[in-house]
């Protein structure tokens, strides 16, 4: 069988070139080991459903142990009209997992029940019944709970299996040995909201007995090379594995799908139009701007959170276009969302965008909504720009930037631009490197709020530099700034663009060229 990198569902080893997250695996086993019931909460698509489907197969290894892993994704809405809905649906869930397993004497068993059962203490004594007779630990495992969570008859089951863990400790039950609720919230943290005719109750979830779930699942360069590893000796493909893992991770900042998808571009688009069986940095590079440019249930999903979260989508717009500096602190329900929509990291006690992709995606969708909304077809024409070496006459683009806002300054309120000035310089420059460019940024805070892009062009880079007017003492160390950046990534020549929002006389629309310790930079203020 052919194997390739998954990005959708489970991930099997038979099928699929895997990180080996064994030790992963081997620390949730403890948890299981040890009789806990607890929660994998994290974002879409960050395997949570693979961790489980492993941790099963370990599972099914070990004659002690009975473990049953279901999913709530398709129980609907009428299920929970009543607890007999419920926990028929429920109980044929489990009767489908124990007939593939060939458990028949424990299907015949809850079929025998099931029609005699009316309300969640029913439940719980099948439970008992069912656990004695199967005389195993059983493990009960739920994928994808959070879409039922905000149900009161849901919290009515979480509090009976609730209470049965309680009892069992103290010798007066027999229920599920260990019991794992994944999905993208955590469910012990839930407040639920349900109306009832005009009044509208929250309830916290009764799920306080769960313990902490801290297995880093994220992946670490060192475990993204277990995959490439595979991969290479099953294609013969030739790579430095190390530099590869290290470029992924850059990108991604280990995040599951993100890796696995950058891996699929590559070897399904990217090398059969190469003329020989190599990986190397570039064409990682390549699968980041292709996956940039695709729209996919990832990328959809971020979006769709940032337009139905406001305050995020404000927080998020301040951390990326003005690089605003945001203590991490998980109690703020702001950065508890977007952490758990795996937008958000802590990075040295600081809020960050989780990895450079999303950062980048972000920060395309913001500039493309400023460019349709503004027009600029009068100013950015592509053809104007490019050279007859295809090289970007950038001094004329940043000129004809000027004038573009210059025209535009009184047709604008001030707070507006204030706000977006960046962002209108990346809604400008799309259409002119649109196809064959590429621009990435690295946010670095400083007095000025420095904010650098790199634009690739066909094989040419440009760095240039946006930041806001704060005196001349503040220019003077930004062009520093500048010059420290233009020799660690080797160019000779950068641009600034500077915002100056003074009022009146004072803001001038000059532009010059200066040498600074060897580096030639070319400055616009706008």
């Amino acid at each position: 069988m052919t194997k390739n990198f998954n990005i959708t569902g489970v991930c099997v080893s038979e099928k699929h070139y895997m990180v080996d997250i064994s030790k992963k695996i081997a620390k949730a086993l403890q948890l299981v080991e040890s009789g806990y019931y607890f929660t994998i909460n994290r974002p879409r698509q960050y395997g949570k459903t693979t961790t489980l489907s492993l941790l099963t197969k370990m599972l099914h290894n070990r004659k002690e142990y009975l473990p049953l892993k279901i999913s709530f994704e398709k129980i609907d809405a009428p299920t929970y009209n009543n607890h007999v809905s419920f926990i028929r649906v429920f109980l044929e869930i489990i009767i489908s997992r124990l007939r593939f397993n060939q458990e028949e004497e424990l299907v015949t068993f809850i079929e025998s029940k099931i029609d005699q059962l009316k309300n969640m203490n029913d439940l719980s004594n099948l439970i008992t019944e069912f656990v004695n007779k199967s005389g195993r630990k059983v493990v009960l495992m739920i994928d994808e709970v959070d879409r039922s969570a905000n149900n009161q008859l849901f919290l009515d089951f979480l509090g009976m299996l609730r209470d049965k863990y309680l009892l069992q400790i103290e010798g007066e039950d027999k229920t599920f040995d260990s019991v794992i609720l994944a999905g993208v919230h955590d469910v012990k943290n839930l407040k639920l909201k349900i109306r009832s005719d005009d009044d509208i109750h929250k309830y916290n979830s009764p799920w306080n007995i769960a313990a902490d779930f801290k297995v880093d699942m994220s992946f670490s360069a060192e475990e993204i090379e277990t995959m490439l590893k595979s991969y290479i000796q099953d294609k013969n493909i030739n790579m430095d594995i190390s530099t590869i893992s290290e470029k992924l991770h850059y990108y991604t900042s280990g995040y599951p799908f993100l890796v696995s998808k950058l891996c699929k571009i590559t070897d399904e688009e990217i090398l059969p139009a190469k003329t020989s069986e190599e990986w190397n940095e570039k064409d990682i590079d390549q699968a980041v701007k292709i996956l940039l440019r695709e729209k996919n249930t990832n990328s959809e999903t971020l979006v769709k959170n940032l337009e139905n979260n406001p305050d995020l989508y404000r927080v998020v717009y301040d951390i990326i276009m003005d690089g605003k500096q945001i203590t991490y602190n998980i109690h703020n329900p702001i950065l508890d969302i977007g952490t758990i929509y795996g937008i958000f990291r802590n990075h040295d006690g600081l809020v960050r965008i989780h990895n450079r992709i999303y950062e980048q995606l972000i920060y395309d969708y913001m500039s493309s909504k400023i460019e349709t909304s503004i027009s600029m077809d009068n100013y950015n024409f592509r053809g104007q720009f490019i050279c007859e070496d295809y090289t970007v006459n950038f001094k004329k683009v940043l000129l004809k930037f000027q004038e573009f806002m210059k025209e535009q300054y009184s047709k604008n309120d001030e707070v507006f631009l204030e706000r977006n000035g960046r962002l209108l310089f990346l809604a400008f420059i799309k259409p002119i490197i649109n196809g064959k460019g590429f621009d990435f940024k690295e946010v670095q805070i400083s007095e000025e709020k420095r904010l650098d892009i790199v634009i690739t062009y066909l094989k040419y880079r440009y760095i240039v530099e946006l930041k806001v007017w704060r005196g001349e003492k503040a220019h003077e160390k930004g062009l520093l700034q500048l010059v420290d950046y233009l020799e660690r990534t080797n160019e000779d020549k950068g641009y600034l663009i500077v915002y100056d929002f003074r009022k009146g006389t004072q803001k001038e629309w000059k532009n010059e060229r200066t040498i600074v310790k060897g580096k030639e930079i070319f400055v616009v203020w706008v």
